[in-house]
């Protein structure tokens, strides 16, 4: 083996190292993991003002950043949302890149999928926190875009496909709380103590009601494409508007409310105790 090939199969394996032994990294994947924690306690307030009678406020990840700016500072707030979205999703692109070193074949696939996946999704949240923080955030109607889509040729599918994606979401994310895979993320010393165990019952309850509620938005979205009819889909907001007509919906909503503030808390545990 010639030494360019050397330098070639090692070059790999030293990135890997850089990437997962990297304290800036650290630091601002902590800074990224805060901004995202703040943005499910937001989310768990206004969930609590619907349950509480203020069927105006918007529980959505959108309506969280616009109530924060209304707030002394706020704007400055979601700048920083915005900010740490963005350090967020440069970081799982570079996990998609250099992928999980003590994994190979179809794990280190599948955590480069992840990787990625994460990736768009702190990225939509990002580039709506630049929206908000520029004053150009309108709230969204999830009813006309998904009308928009199915007026195109096989719409009704994609939009059928895209809910029952966004079921398998909030599934896997059930999973992950109920079988605590999310403890992974903590440095050892994280799950320790008195603290470790709020950590990990936070971490838990956050990922159950979050999956929860994304079930919620893909099984409206499936069956707005089964029907044909825009109108039975929903974001967030109108998911949780829907549930409190029902039966003990407003004890539902208050366990989702408890579930993303939880979520937040365990987001915070993770910028304190990051293990990449």
């Amino acid at each position: 083996m010639s030494s360019h090939d050397v330098c070639v199969t090692k070059q790999p394996s030293e990135l890997d190292h850089q990437v997962k032994h990297s304290d800036l990294l650290d630091h601002l994947v902590r800074a990224g993991m805060v901004t995202y924690g703040l943005v499910h306690v937001l989310l768990g307030w206004l969930a609590i003002q619907l349950v509480i009678g203020d069927r105006s406020e918007s529980a959505s990840p959108q309506g969280a950043l616009h109530e924060l700016a209304t707030k002394p500072l706020g704007r400055t707030l979601v700048w920083a949302v915005a900010v740490g979205m963005l350090l967020l999703v440069g970081w799982r692109l570079l996990e998609a890149v250099v992928g999980d070193p003590h994994e190979d074949g179809l794990g280190k696939a599948r955590a480069r999928a992840q990787a990625l996946l994460e990736a768009v999704v702190f990225g939509a949240l990002g580039v709506a926190a630049v929206r908000v923080a520029l004053g150009s955030g309108g709230s969204g109607n999830p009813d006309s875009t998904t009308a928009k889509v199915m007026a195109l040729p096989a719409g009704s599918w994609l939009v059928a496909a895209v809910g029952v994606g966004v079921v398998v979401s909030g599934l896997v994310l059930v999973w992950i709380g109920w079988t605590e895979r999310f403890a992974e993320h903590l440095e050892p010393e994280g799950t320790l103590g008195y603290s470790g165990a709020a950590y990990l019952l936070a971490g838990q309850i956050g990922h159950i009601a979050k999956g929860v509620s994304l079930g919620l938005i893909g099984g409206l979205l499936t069956h707005a494409g089964i029907t044909r009819d825009p109108d039975d889909s929903a974001g967030l907001d109108q998911a949780l508007q829907k549930v409190l007509q029902q039966p003990f919906g407003v004890v539902l909503i208050a366990i989702v409310a408890a579930g993303f503030l939880c979520y937040g808390f365990f987001c915070f545990a993770r910028a304190r105790h990051l293990d990449r």
